[in-house]
């Protein structure tokens, strides 16, 4: 079913924050900074993969999602809805359902056997294709699964993400460079401000989370292990 009418971009972003910290995905953790794939701390993480075990939730985000995307990039504006491999699959699959169009999945890089693919589903040149994910923090994942989307003749201008850092200014850079629009639900910033309306954390962990979101780089420097 395609949703029509549903609350302001802004209203969007509140709800969204809500959801996230009332699951249980976002963690706060400056005292004992987590180690990021890149192997730099950061005082915050975010598991957007807990939302498929929360059927209400699930079903709201992304009913946002499927609007806000049609709002921004218009209501047919796309022939197939592709998920990166692997937390974004089923956000793809669920936002494709509700578009009534086609899904395919991209994998990270080739199997490594049978047909060595790195497009799974029915891909086909000359398709407008919708890259979905979980979330993003700098862009840089999304331009190789854009690349491998675009390598089979289809064209990918957009992904659409539930959560994205919104703390780095050459993220939106990176994906307009390649030719990519970004929409998002929420940022840090939308649930910061959420945790305090809500009491999620004490006061002196959202403090120390604000010095780290408002230079990232600046306090992954302090706090390098």
């Amino acid at each position: 079913m395609i949703p029509t009418s549903f609350p302001t971009k802004e209203e969007i972003a509140r709800l969204s924050a809500r959801m996230l910290l009332e699951i249980g995905a976002v963690n706060f953790r400056p005292e004992d900074p987590f180690i990021l794939a890149s192997g730099l701390p950061s005082a915050t993480y975010i598991d957007c993969r807990k939302l498929i075990s929360f059927p209400r939730i699930r079903s709201t985000l992304m009913d946002f999602l499927t609007v806000t995307v049609m709002r921004d990039a218009g209501f047919e504006a796309f022939d197939n809805i592709a998920g990166g491999e692997t937390a974004g699959i089923p956000f793809a699959a669920l936002v494709a359902e509700r578009m009534a169009l086609p899904m395919t999945y991209v994998r990270k890089k080739p199997k490594g056997y049978g047909r060595n693919a790195r497009i799974e589903g029915a891909m086909t040149e000359g398709q407008r294709v919708l890259l979905v994910e979980d979330l993003t923090t700098d862009g840089g994942s999304k331009i190789s699964f854009v690349d491998a989307i675009r390598d089979t003749g289809a064209s990918c201008a957009h992904t659409a993400v539930i959560f994205y850092y919104g703390i780095f200014p050459e993220t939106e850079k990176t994906l307009g460079d390649h030719g990519v629009t970004l929409h998002h639900l929420c940022t840090w910033w939308d649930v910061l401000e959420a945790a305090r309306e809500m009491g999620s954390f004490d006061e002196s962990t959202l403090a120390e989370v604000e010095k780290f979101l408002r230079d990232p780089r600046e306090w992954q420097a302090a706090h390098a292990v």
